[in-house]
């Protein structure tokens, strides 16, 4: 633990100038960013008696070996540069905001020769149109079935629809008129892509366009005496108004605004965001984050929308009405190529935010017009408001009943393994490696890692074990050093072997990037015994690592620490054990998940292997057709002939390969 007296600048060397300020760890890394009108100003506060400042802020301060700063011009820039070095540092003293749920999508896949109408929670793919985010799926399902009954586009798996190519017959739902069947033919990719089209349009706002249209076709129908198609046309036009009846208007004369809410304690905040487009709600969101800084409402609504709206030129979550009002901006969504507004002319906030006026200049300026941004005072939005309010409320509710004994548990038991394995701080970044094999082959090995006691599962990585030859290593002690060694490495390669005019050691000085890796882990444990934990701690050694090893034996549930006969043994409720069998158990699962993925691709090559003239390109392009070797086994020679690459001579020779004739067959030894 630091003293900031010790790297604390002087007084006089700090500017006034509005600027960006980051503290460093020993390690190079960077735990907090932030931005002030005048830096000497701001500074000066970190630097106060401890007992003064906020715990986290303390605890901050303390884990810090040096600041450093930037001058800028304005305060937009230094808005503009603090958004960035959050994002590119993930700093852990700063508050960010993560979904208190996962919220459910309607995706449609543009970006295929047949869109595809689906329900997700993944991640934003680019050339999908994305519709959302529901609050229940279940009201995701209910409109997607019944917009079907009008807009018949294709929603099976690409594998079923292989299938369906492959056979000729389509679904279930081609029979019952819930899909166009694209699979067969019975509608043009064209047409098709029309229909998605029309789909995407309808869930965007342009509503009436559609009813009225349909609602015309039914009364020609009627006066030519097409009672059958008038009666389909009829059917359709009661879907779509159920589903435009679904989401209630709040908010009159097509208003397009985003309302947030915001209830906090000493230790959690919650946020909850309606998304208004139209007059109606089309989206709402949820966020819930430990009040990791010493910021009052005004703050953490500051870093709100900073981080919201900082997200917009990438991930475009959210569509407007179709018809904007005139004279608003459109911007093109680089991914659809389509009009979108995801930052509305207007937002309603609880609490006006710090630094309004250059946190307003920087939303205009994404936006490319002009924003009210304002706390609701009267009328409809200020009741719309309330209702937000009494969300966020009760979803900060509902965090502090699930994590009430979590957050107390995750700081005890980072607190017991430092005592008890006597370590100089708690260990915030865990690191933990296990390996994976069959009899010797295909071997893996997984990392995971913990901070602050939870999973961090973008540094997650898997390892193939290469051993002195390149044929593997001859037991798991050699694995694991071979891992440790490859790991360590990137400890050595950050550490402070930059020019001491770099901004810190952590940083590549030819991309200006963070080195993922480059700091080193307060503990590492590694699944296994005595034996394992000894060759862990002999690479450490080697290489003049600080770190502290330790090993979990799954047989007993012990602690071994290097070079101690006897294990460590926890109480069997202990956090501390708690948190070592979570972190072993998920590095367990992770090891296996990849080595099966290993064993079951060099299967599936070696059958296809024992095919003369079968090469690595040829393999790929008969699984991306049949997707399965089962499939190209039961495949006739015809059909393998229509995989690229392989010709009606090859595709017999393949067919012969899985179906030898009777000349073929070989006498039972």
């Amino acid at each position: 633990m630091a003293d900031p007296s010790t790297y604390r600048p002087k007084t006089s060397d700090i500017p006034t100038d509005p600027g960006v300020y980051r503290f460093i760890d020993d390690d190079d890394r960077v735990i907090y960013v932030g931005k002030a009108k005048n830096l000497r100003q701001r500074l000066v506060n970190y630097f106060q008696d401890i007992a003064l400042l906020h715990p986290r802020t303390a605890q901050m301060v303390t884990s810090a070996q040096r600041v450093e700063w930037v001058v800028l011009k304005t305060e937009v820039e230094a808005l503009t540069l603090e958004y960035s070095w959050i994002k590119e540092f993930d700093p852990r003293f700063n508050v960010m905001y993560r979904d208190d749920k996962s919220y459910p999508y309607l995706a449609v896949s543009m970006a295929e020769e047949y869109p595809r109408a689906m329900i997700t929670r993944t991640a934003h793919r680019k050339g999908n149109r994305y519709f959302g985010p529901y609050t229940q799926i279940w009201a995701i399902r209910h409109t997607l079935d019944s917009l079907l009954h009008t807009f018949p586009v294709r929603t099976c798996s690409p594998g079923v629809f292989r299938q369906a190519q492959r056979s000729g017959r389509p679904c279930l739902l081609g029979y019952i008129d819930k899909c166009s069947a694209p699979c067969v033919g019975r509608i043009s990719p064209g047409d098709h892509r029309e229909l998605a089209a029309e789909l995407c349009n309808f869930l965007d706002g342009d509503t009436g366009r559609h009813i009225r249209s349909r609602e015309r076709e039914m009364k020609d129908a009627a006066a030519e005496m097409d009672f059958e198609r008038a009666a389909r046309l009829r059917d359709d036009v009661a879907a779509l108004r159920r589903v435009v009846e679904q989401n209630a208007v709040v908010l009159p004369d097509r208003t397009d605004v985003d309302v947030f809410g915001l209830v906090a304690d000493e230790l959690e905040a919650s946020v909850q965001v309606f998304h208004v487009r139209g007059g109606r709600v089309r989206g709402q969101r949820g966020w819930v984050t430990e009040r990791v800084e010493n910021l009052d409402d005004a703050g953490l609504m500051s870093a709100l929308l900073l981080q919201v709206y900082g997200e917009t030129g990438e991930n475009r979550l959210l569509k407007p009405s179709r018809d904007l009002p005139e004279g608003q901006a459109r911007s093109i969504d680089d991914r659809t190529h389509t009009p979108t507004t995801a930052i509305p002319r207007e937002i309603i906030v609880p609490v006006m935010p710090d630094d309004r006026d250059a946190l307003l200049a920087w939303l205009e300026d994404r936006r490319g017009a002009r924003i009210n941004l304002h706390v609701a005072q009267r009328g409809d939005k200020r009741r719309l408001a309330e209702t937000v309010h009494e969300n966020a409320r009760q979803a900060l509710q509902r965090a502090k009943i699930k994590r009430s004994g979590d957050l107390t548990q995750r700081a005890k038991a980072l607190e017991d393994l430092r005592d008890v394995l006597g370590l100089d701080v708690a260990p915030l970044r865990i690191e933990c490696f296990d390996v994976s094999h069959t009899q010797g082959t295909h071997q893996v090995a997984s990392m995971v890692v913990f901070e602050d006691g939870m999973p961090r599962k973008s540094d997650y990585r898997h390892y193939i074990i290469r051993g002195e030859n390149g044929d593997g290593a001859r037991d798991d002690t050699e694995a694991m050093g071979e891992v440790l060694r490859r790991r360590l490495a990137k400890v050595l390669d950050g550490s402070r072997d930059v020019d001491e005019d770099a901004v810190s050691g952590a940083i590549d000085p030819d991309t200006g990037r963070v080195k993922k890796f480059a700091y080193r882990p307060h503990l590492i444990v590694v699944d296994g015994g005595l034996p394992q934990v000894n060759a862990a701690q002999q690479v450490v050694d080697e290489l003049g690592v600080d770190v502290a090893v330790v090993g979990l034996a799954k047989r007993l549930e012990e602690v071994w620490v290097p070079g101690d006969d006897f294990p460590v043994i926890f109480p069997r409720n202990s956090a501390a054990l708690h948190l070592l069998q979570h972190l072993r158990d998920e590095s367990h699962r992770f090891a296996i998940t990849h080595h099966r993925k290993r064993r079951s691709k060099a299967m599936t090559r070696s059958a296809l292997d024992a095919i003369p003239g079968l090469g690595p390109a040829k393999q790929k392009s008969l699984l991306d057709t049949f997707g399965t070797v089962a499939a190209i086994s039961s495949a006739t020679a015809e059909s393998l002939a229509t995989a690229p690459g392989i010709g009606p001579a090859f595709a017999q020779r393949i067919h012969d390969h899985f179906h030898p004739g009777p000349d073929d067959s070989t006498e039972p030894a």
